[in-house]
């Protein structure tokens, strides 16, 4: 008994310990988001919280355009979510539960496809975009809408959760393709869009350097074009970087806080199996 609650304390010891220094580089951005730049290069490091912050947001706002680039990542960033997760549940529910000819070799060629850097698919992205869309929101819409991981993840995901027997159910009272995947799969793959929409959404609203390649009016900026004009040529005001950091960083925190929450919940509605 002695011996089973001292390793449950050091598991509980352990896991406190990996919060701790996991949750540290959020609240140390918190904190200097709050300082000056001097107080940021001071040693000892302050640990507290200061009395700078609005000065640094205010700063922030006056520099760049923040709301108007908050606004066009966030149009960017849920089009590509939304259309990721439509388009990349229709294929991997087809890759799991139908067959059709090439099936086995285009799903090998998808993987194949994951293994390829992403820098590398920059120049025949570009060149797609040349067709009229080179500083225009489509440029960056069109090109994520799809990827082969959200694929994979929704036909590996699929392939467990879906009995074949709820399927042929389904077709036997005259149910469509599309039917049986609005109707059959889509609520039983709720914590895999969870996962699905929020790792999309984070990516594409942390994508810094195709807007970088593509956007060229300041208007249609995104927060992280939007945010690099902080930077100065000679000097940089760390502190109001961070500040609009933090600002940039908030929503994220927000929906991670919200999917985790329906993930979770999803995901233990769904751990009881007859």
């Amino acid at each position: 008994m002695m011996q089973a609650r001292v390793k449950s304390m050091i598991l509980y010891a352990g896991l406190l310990t990996g919060m701790v220094l996991s949750m540290f580089p959020f609240y140390w951005l918190i904190v200097m988001a709050t300082r000056t730049t001097s107080d940021i290069y001071r040693f000892p490091p302050q640990l507290w919280f200061g009395d700078q912050f609005w000065n640094n947001v205010m700063r922030v706002l006056q520099q760049i355009d923040f709301a108007g680039a908050f606004l066009n990542t966030l149009f960017v960033a849920s089009s590509v979510t939304l259309l990721v997760l439509f388009f990349d549940s229709l294929a991997g529910f087809a890759f799991a539960k139908f067959d059709f000819p090439g099936k086995k070799g285009l799903f090998i060629l998808l993987l194949g496809t994951m293994m390829v850097p992403s820098q590398l698919s920059l120049v025949p992205s570009f060149v797609m975009a040349t067709f009229g869309w080179v500083g225009t929101f489509k440029a960056l819409i069109i090109p994520g809408m799809v990827n082969a991981f959200g694929i994979f993840w929704i036909r590996q995901y699929a392939e467990e959760s879906i009995p074949k027997e709820l399927l042929d159910a389904g077709r036997i009272d005259g149910c469509s393709f599309f039917r049986l995947y609005w109707h059959v799969a889509l609520p039983i793959l709720r914590p895999a869009f969870a996962f699905l929409g929020a790792f999309t959404f984070i990516g594409a609203w942390n994508d810094y350097l195709w807007p970088l390649i593509v956007l060229t009016d300041e208007r249609k900026f995104t927060l992280q074009i939007a945010l690099s004009q902080l930077n100065g040529i000679y000097n940089t005001d760390y502190a109001m970087v961070i500040a609009g950091t933090l600002l940039a960083v908030l929503p994220l925190i927000l929906l991670f806080l919200f999917i985790s929450r329906q993930f979770i919940s999803d995901l233990a509605a769904g751990a009881v199996k007859d």
